[in-house]
């Protein structure tokens, strides 16, 4: 079974027994819940109006802290002598999926 769920934000496509990085939640949570938005299973689709009722994606925290990949941002002026180049790194939350109801 998949669902679609929400987290900062952002829309995930998630199975169970999945990882995935989300934008970095409080680290004193070890146990999630999500509202599922949309659930897809065997039978078909089920959309929810905004959730579906009674569909709960629970979810664990792997690891609290983890480095997203790089992202640069460069300001360039042509014939001004303008080059910034500014980046970094987001911090993120390894979750896995346990149980999709």
């Amino acid at each position: 079974m998949k669902a679609v769920i929400t987290s900062g934000g952002k829309q995930y496509i998630v199975a169970e027994k999945e990882t995935l990085l989300v934008d970095k939640l409080p680290e004193d949570q070890k146990e999630l819940t999500f509202d599922a938005l949309l659930t897809f299973d065997d039978k078909g689709a089920t959309v929810g109006t905004p959730t579906v009722k009674g569909a709960k994606v629970t979810a664990k925290v792997v690891d609290p802290l983890v480095k997203g990949d790089k992202t640069r941002a460069i300001r360039y002026k042509a014939k001004k002598r303008v080059n910034k180049i500014r980046g970094g790194r987001r911090q993120m939350t390894r979750i896995e999926i346990v149980a999709i109801k």
